[in-house]
């Protein structure tokens, strides 16, 4: 069974730092693209952060750039995603999602983790 399990969450003030973790379990581990997601409350998911499955590559949301860098450590098959600066914009449900490089319809989700920032 593959497990995507996401840590790290928590609540921070106003300009403070978070770092998330993603741990995979059950599958080959880089042959996957994880990407984060974040889900506030009444908004939908969006997606904020992107690495590929080697980790060569990445991608981030305009709302987060320069302020989150995401993060992959294939030996240990996990994957972070450090916050740093945080605004009370940025609170949310924080999901991992991993999609096979290949395979599309290969797909699964984390949990997520509870990210609130406070003033």
């Amino acid at each position: 069974e593959v497990q995507l399990v996401e840590a790290g969450g928590g609540v921070v003030q106003v300009g403070g730092s978070l770092r998330l973790s993603c741990a995979a379990s059950g599958c080959r581990f880089n042959d996957y693209s994880i990407v984060w997601f974040r889900q506030a409350p009444g908004k939908e998911r969006e997606g904020v952060a992107r690495i590929s499955s080697a980790g060569n590559f990445t991608t981030y949301a305009e709302s987060v750039k320069g302020r989150f860098t995401v993060s992959r450590d294939n030996a240990n098959d996990t994957v972070a995603l450090q916050m740093n600066t945080l605004n009370p914009e940025d609170t949310a449900v924080y999901y991992c999602y991993g999609r096979h490089a290949r395979y599309y319809r290969v797909e699964y989700w984390g949990r997520g983790t509870q990210v609130t920032v406070s003033l």
